[in-house]
């Protein structure tokens, strides 16, 4: 009769023998996994650049399709691509909402629109930067800079002295549809 030790010692070779197996799937899948991934990501670059190509003259974008995340156990929708989708800032037009830009966009308008209607005056980047609670730092105030300057040419900011952004003309609070 075999002892209680051998008996021990095969089933902890059998375990061992079945993890190794199950890690070895499992690192086959990882890299399927991965793999997927990428040609997801792939076909998402190539969509947009399509959408790109294919774009209205006037400067509007294409809507970005939302998919459910199969990963998101909740069913809340999720975009698939790359890049966030109002991460673009598409050319002000009359009732165009707030909402197609980022959060961070909006916060820049919500600010410069407050100050109009306080009747103040323009405000820098590194005006902005202190009042966002920033850390007033160059890379900080590229940033927002670099954000200003995509709304001014998107003409939903104007800088009528260098470094000095204002709401455009038309461009009201986003409560009123633009």
């Amino acid at each position: 009769m075999p002892s209680v030790v051998g008996l021990l010692e095969q089933h902890e070779l059998a375990a061992r023998r079945r993890v190794d197996g199950l890690r070895e799937e499992a690192d086959r899948i990882q890299a399927e996994l991965a793999a997927a991934e990428l040609e997801c990501q792939e076909w998402a670059i190539a969509r947009r650049r399509v959408d790109t190509v294919l774009a209205p003259d006037d400067g509007a974008t294409v809507e970005a399709e939302v998919v459910p995340d199969p990963r998101d156990g909740e069913g809340q929708s999720a975009l698939r691509d790359a890049a966030k989708p109002k991460s673009q800032v598409p050319v002000w037009r009359q009732g165009l909402a707030w909402s197609a830009l980022s959060v961070d966009y909006q916060r820049i308008l919500k600010t410069l629109a407050d100050r109009a209607r306080l009747h103040q005056g323009p405000l820098t980047c590194q005006e902005m930067a202190a009042m966002f609670g920033m850390d007033v730092v160059p890379a900080r105030v590229e940033a927002l800079r670099s954000k200003a300057k995509r709304l001014v040419a998107r003409g939903w900011l104007a800088e009528q002295q260098p470094g000095r952004f204002t709401l455009a003309a038309g461009v009201t609070g986003p409560g009123d549809g633009s």
